[in-house]
């Protein structure tokens, strides 16, 4: 069935579009009252495990702001969970991880068989998300970045600066890679199975790779989005989004990647001199700036469009969008992208 609005995936192939596309990250979630309502009634993995609620959940903001994508309802952390750890969510704290990886022996006991089978809730949202979306705009599927998940495993929790896990990455090198490596695994066959499902792309998330230098950027992180990145473009578009990471735009822009998401530490203009032209820039708009008057966001959402450009440009935030945003807000940043014109 042919997409009626394509837009992000002529953007991701380098077609021509009369606008750039416009989603937001996080953008089925809780800054929407109908995702309250759904939260009240059930606990969050039960959200993100029951195909039903996940696919009401994802479908909100295409009805409710008019998005050009719609992003599936899940985690990062359900990697982990399907390897064998057990992951808690306190919705009030971030999850936690209470038995962390500490040694070889944990990294032997986590189980990546059949890793789309146990995650098989993901593709059952999806499937029935695409059937529910009846092509009126694309589906992106997602996961979390190989050095991402390892901060979780390793740190048991959220964390600023993640300092457990970078010690492990540097003094055990061989653990870290052979860590690295089992996550990239699980993740590839995760993400196929999401493309089997229905997912017209994917997102892969590096939430933390800002944390690293340049240096251990290339080592630690870069790697693994590579092999992610080489193993899905044969079958749709990749999105790879290393948060705070800017540095690494021209080697990023140099794999299979079709788009790199970018933070609002770095201009336009420098993001797009570093990608070079063959390649999707996506992003940047600080979501705190969605707090402004609605008239304001739109000015700076022109202004940001005119800095990249249209072509082989997706319009979205520079990380997800925070609850304390009024829906007006966030549509106004949508519409904004919807009225540009050259």
């Amino acid at each position: 069935m042919t997409i009626k609005n394509d837009l992000l995936l002529k953007a991701l192939r380098g077609e021509q579009v009369s606008r750039p596309p416009v989603w937001l990250m996080r953008q089925a979630g809780r800054y929407l009252p109908q995702y309250l309502e759904i939260k009240a009634k059930y606990g969050f993995f039960e959200r993100v495990q029951t195909p039903e609620l996940a696919c009401e959940i994802t479908l909100q903001p295409v009805d409710i702001i008019g998005v050009d994508a719609a992003i599936i309802f899940s985690d990062i952390l359900v990697i982990p969970q399907a390897m064998g750890m057990e992951v808690l969510m306190d919705e009030g704290k971030g999850p936690l991880l209470p038995n962390v990886i500490k040694d070889e022996k944990d990294i032997d006991a986590l189980n990546i068989q059949d890793i789309a089978q146990r995650l098989e809730y993901v593709s059952q949202a999806i499937w029935l998300t695409k059937k529910e979306l009846n092509a009126r705009v694309p589906l992106i599927g997602f996961a979390g970045a190989p050095f991402t998940i390892l901060c979780y495993m390793i740190e048991g929790k959220g964390s600023k600066t993640f300092d457990k896990a970078k010690e492990f990455c540097l003094t055990r090198p061989d653990l870290a890679s052979k860590l690295l490596s089992k996550i990239t695994g699980a993740t590839i066959d995760y993400l196929k199975a999401q493309v089997a499902a229905g997912a017209d792309c994917v997102q892969v998330f590096d939430s933390w790779s800002g944390l690293l230098s340049p240096a251990d950027f290339s080592t630690i992180a870069l790697p693994y989005l590579k092999e992610i990145a080489e193993a899905l473009s044969p079958l749709c578009p990749v999105i790879l989004f290393p948060k705070g990471s800017w540095y690494a735009l021209p080697e990023l822009a140099a794999t299979k990647a079709s788009g790199i998401g970018i933070d609002w530490n770095i201009a336009p203009q420098m993001a797009r001199q570093m990608a070079g032209t063959n390649i999707t820039l996506q992003g940047n708009f600080d979501p705190t700036h969605l707090l402004l008057p609605p008239a304001q966001i739109k000015k700076e959402v022109q202004q940001m469009i005119s800095a990249f450009g249209a072509q082989r440009y997706i319009a979205n935030l520079g990380h997800g969008i925070t609850p304390n945003v009024p829906v007006e807000n966030a549509r106004a940043f949508v519409e904004a992208v919807k009225e540009w014109k050259t």
